[in-house]
């Protein structure tokens, strides 16, 4: 067995959860390796949409303008229902404050080919082929103990600070962490491929729903110029053998009476779907991400993404923590804030998915026959057109209640809480505080503020807190200071040129070095304490 190796993390995993994490720990200097038992990345589409909000997370690292140049923005639904279609249109409102107002079909394969390249060309390698065994992630240990074994046989130690689970469905990490993984199976039975369609007007998604249930159509570029996924009709007896091109269309005619031809299916398989989330998302030194933590049905493309906002909400956490720059509680905000984001999917998933396919009479009837009345009357209504289109972007999460953001005095009335994401304009404020670490945002008139002072009060950080005069272009009235943080969420406002409360902020969650290696000693002076009573004649 090869000599044991020291990391800050582990990523176990490299599909897009792990490869986003890959990136970020990769921008913050971390020490980590990126592993995954899969000898080649995903080729076939899986996972199909980037929502405007990932497209937001991921742009620091420069990989947003590859993932759109190769997708398909799409801005257009149609719910072809009994009698009628219905045109709906994607986005069109209440995105005003992102530069990515459109749902981006983009295959999963895609994703994982851009990403990997920008991780490659940091010199980073994703090893493939290796598979890790087992892993001690006790918390009271200072490195969680792993063994990992290679394509060829051999096996080797390592030791990381930290492992995250980016290892999907059946994470070996969740397993070994001890962690639950509750829900349910859907019972219907599905089909999924990518393929030609000849019939459907191009530049939109389709989606066919009757009685008997749906089918979805949605623009792709590569590996086909659409991805079908299909309920099976109740009693399907062709469950169980392997999919071909004539079930594809025997099922595509019973909800669409043969106005489709199907051909040159580029893969074609059958799947259930599931409705599961863990228990915790941390146990001891082991996090989870992505499916690992939470899967649920496709409905409303939110699956890959929550993972990828998972990764990125997690990964300059560790790094920080890692470096000394951050005290060990801000890994504790990591499941406070996302956990509530996996159960709201959870739930919103599984609503929208029972709705669709429900055998139940009731939701039967008003699929077929109240729906089509009701869906342009509601969305004629601005507001509700506009809060739905949020929530299924993902641009209205937000972390009002973490305890790693405060709302300090006087702060504005207007513009976004501390919480809330930054916003993508005005003045392209996402693009200016892009880089590593914290953006101190000051608005109001330049003269009011004391650069100097600022620098001096806010220094001693690492190079990690950036400070931006805006004048009185922010999105704040009045004078108003402002932290974000480094995913691009607020962690502190206040109104005023009192830096009080900012500092004691800092203070906290962003201590100066010398306070950080202050921490640092306390700390471990306390674990040594806490390791030393539980040995021999502890208790």
């Amino acid at each position: 067995m090869a000599a044991s190796q020291s990391l800050d993390v582990l990523v176990v995993g490299a599909g897009p959860t792990g490869l986003a994490l890959a990136a970020q720990l990769h921008a913050y200097g971390a020490r980590f390796r990126i592993i995954d038992r899969h000898l080649d990345r995903a080729r076939e589409s899986r996972a199909l949409a980037i929502q405007p909000r990932t497209l937001e997370a991921l742009a620091p690292f420069g990989v947003t303008d590859e993932l759109v140049a190769r997708g398909n923005p799409g801005v257009q639904l149609r719910m072809h229902l009994p009698g009628r279609t219905v045109r709906l249109p994607l986005f069109d409102i209440g995105v005003a404050d992102t530069p990515y107002p459109f749902l981006l079909f983009l295959s999963q394969a895609e994703t994982e080919s851009v990403l990997g390249a920008h991780l490659a060309a940091a010199g980073t390698t994703v090893e493939r082929g290796t598979e890790l065994l087992d892993m001690d992630p006790t918390a009271e240990k200072a490195h969680a103990a792993c063994r990992l074994r290679h394509q060829g046989g051999s096996e080797e130690e390592v030791t990381a600070r930290y492992v995250v689970g980016c290892d999907g469905a059946h994470s070996t990490v969740r397993e070994q962490a001890g962690i639950g993984f509750e829900g349910y199976a859907y019972p219907q039975a599905f089909v999924l491929a990518d393929l030609e369609v000849d019939g459907l007007e191009k530049g939109a998604a389709h989606g066919y729903m009757t009685e008997a249930g749906i089918v979805l159509f949605f623009p792709l570029v590569s590996p086909a110029s659409w991805r079908m996924i299909a309920m099976r009709p109740p009693g399907d007896t062709e469950a169980e053998s392997p999919v071909d091109i004539g079930q594809l269309e025997a099922i595509v005619d019973g909800y669409v009476s043969g106005r489709l031809h199907l051909r040159d299916p580029v893969w074609m398989t059958d799947f259930r779907l599931y409705n599961r989330g863990a228990k915790n998302y941390r146990a001891g030194r082991a996090f989870l991400a992505g499916d690992a933590a939470h899967i649920h049905s496709p409905a409303g493309a939110q699956g890959m993404n929550t993972g990828i906002q998972d990764s990125l909400n997690l990964g300059w956490k560790l790094a920080l923590v890692c470096r000394g720059a951050a005290p060990d509680a801000l890994l504790d905000t990591y499941e406070s804030e996302r956990a509530p984001v996996g159960r709201n999917v959870l739930r919103f998933t599984d609503r929208a998915f029972t709705i669709a396919t429900s055998r139940n009479p009731l939701l039967k009837l008003a699929r077929a026959h109240v729906a089509p009345r009701l869906a342009p009357l509601a969305l004629r209504l601005p507001f509700l057109r506009a809060a739905a289109f949020r929530t299924v972007s993902q641009l209205a999460i937000h972390y009002r209640r973490s305890l790693a953001t405060t709302e300090g005095p006087h702060s504005p009335r207007h513009g976004p809480r501390a919480g809330d994401r930054l916003p993508g304009s005005p003045g392209d404020l996402q693009a200016m505080t892009a880089a590593p670490g914290y953006h101190l945002l000051l608005c109001g008139r330049h003269e009011v503020w004391d650069t100097d002072g600022i620098a001096a009060a806010t220094g001693g950080r690492d190079h990690l807190l950036h400070v931006h005069t805006l004048g009185t272009s922010g999105p704040w009235r009045g004078i108003t200071h402002c932290l974000v943080r480094p995913d691009a969420y607020i962690g502190y406002r206040a109104g005023g040129t009192d830096l009080t409360g900012l500092l004691r902020y800092l203070d906290r969650w962003l201590p100066r070095a010398d306070e950080a290696a202050h921490s640092d000693r306390v700390t471990e002076s306390r674990s040594r304490r806490s390791r030393g009573s539980r040995g021999p004649g502890g208790r």
